[in-house]
């Protein structure tokens, strides 16, 4: 038998280097994926490292190139002018921005007040039907239980003989008398719970602003948007504004050191008037309406107008008097508006 054993060997021992091949397999499979995704991912570093090179080369350029442009006694001037109007394009985008979300707040708060309105006078008279059944009830009850103690006193004042002839009537309406209260009272008691559930009913989630409603705050921030227009261009700076958001520093000469200066002066002056004009409301709202009549909008689902239907400007003057100026305030995204307008 051991002769046997040395020639074929042992099967439990065959098993076992089985076994621990398979795992030697699958381990160096294991190792060969854990590799490949390292490989991946090492590649995917290498890319983002030579893009953050790229970001940081194209920076260093400009950084190179605005030294030059202040270290340039001839260009200096031209630098602060351009980012002190670039600074007033982006005060003003932020300005038409706040206006838009505090006119859609104002628009969706309405609204939710209106529908809570609607919502509590709905609960008010649900409320009010079942507080008047309750009391309906509430009398029910006090009849019946007058009606029953009644019956419980004449049964009580009975001889013996009138027990024999008319008790056992007497005690099977007591018996139905004492069901109606218990009824009665149940009923109460659950009228009760459906007025207290009133009550305590949640009120309807906040909800949107509709189509309709998102057209007309459009048209208001666009009605302020030609107003911001209107403020700069008296001054005679709108067009430079929104070039300098558009253009990069050095792309554009402002003169030399005295015209920078009274450039700067009108910027100064301009922008603090915009800051301390408030009185336009009306203005803003008459606006509004007359572009709305000239809007169009694409589908039923668009609450922007169609490029080039509001290409004209309404100056309105304090007397009332209106004048058309063509100019496309969306169509040239004039302080950012197209990322302002409410979707």
């Amino acid at each position: 038998m051991s002769s046997l054993t040395a020639i074929f060997g042992n099967s439990e021992e065959k098993s076992q280097d089985s076994d621990k091949l398979m795992e030697l397999y699958w381990n160096r499979a294991e190792l060969k994926k854990e590799f490949a995704g390292m490989r991946k991912e090492r590649y995917r570093l290498q890319d983002r490292i030579k893009q953050q090179e790229g970001a940081t080369a194209r920076i260093q350029q400009k950084l190179d190139h605005l030294e030059e442009l202040l270290i340039d006694p001839d260009w200096a001037h031209n630098v602060v002018v351009f980012y002190q109007l670039r600074g007033l394009g982006q005060r003003c985008e932020r300005k038409l921005a706040r206006f838009a979300e505090q006119l859609k707040q104002q628009r969706e708060q309405k609204k939710h007040n209106s529908v809570l309105v609607g919502w509590n006078e709905q609960r008010k008279q649900e409320s009010s039907e079942l507080e008047r059944q309750a009391l309906e009830k509430r009398d029910l009850i006090h009849q019946l239980e007058d009606k029953l103690q009644s019956e419980q006193r004449r049964l009580t004042s009975m001889n013996r003989f009138a027990r024999l002839f008319r008790g056992r009537s007497v005690m099977k309406l007591i018996d139905s008398l004492a069901n109606q209260v218990e009824l009665a009272v149940h009923e109460e008691q659950m009228l009760n719970e459906s007025i207290e559930e009133i009550i305590n009913r949640e009120p309807p989630d906040h909800q949107g602003l509709d189509m309709s409603a998102k057209r007309s705050i459009n048209l208001m921030i666009l009605s302020f948007a030609q107003q911001l227009y209107i403020h700069f261009d008296a001054d005679g700076i709108a067009h430079e504004v929104k070039e300098a958001t558009e253009k990069s520093v050095g792309a554009i000469n402002y003169g030399t050191q005295f015209e920078c200066e009274q450039l700067l002066a009108r910027i100064r002056q301009s922008s603090e008037k915009m800051e301390q004009a408030t009185e336009f409301a009306d203005v803003l709202q008459k606006r509004a309406k007359m572009l709305g009549e000239i809007a169009k909008f694409g589908e039923n689902t668009d609450a922007v107008p169609r490029a080039g239907t509001v290409g004209k400007l309404f100056k309105i003057d304090p007397s009332g008097l209106v004048r058309e100026i063509e100019i496309d305030i969306p169509g040239q995204n004039y302080w950012g508006i197209s990322k302002i307008f409410s979707r």
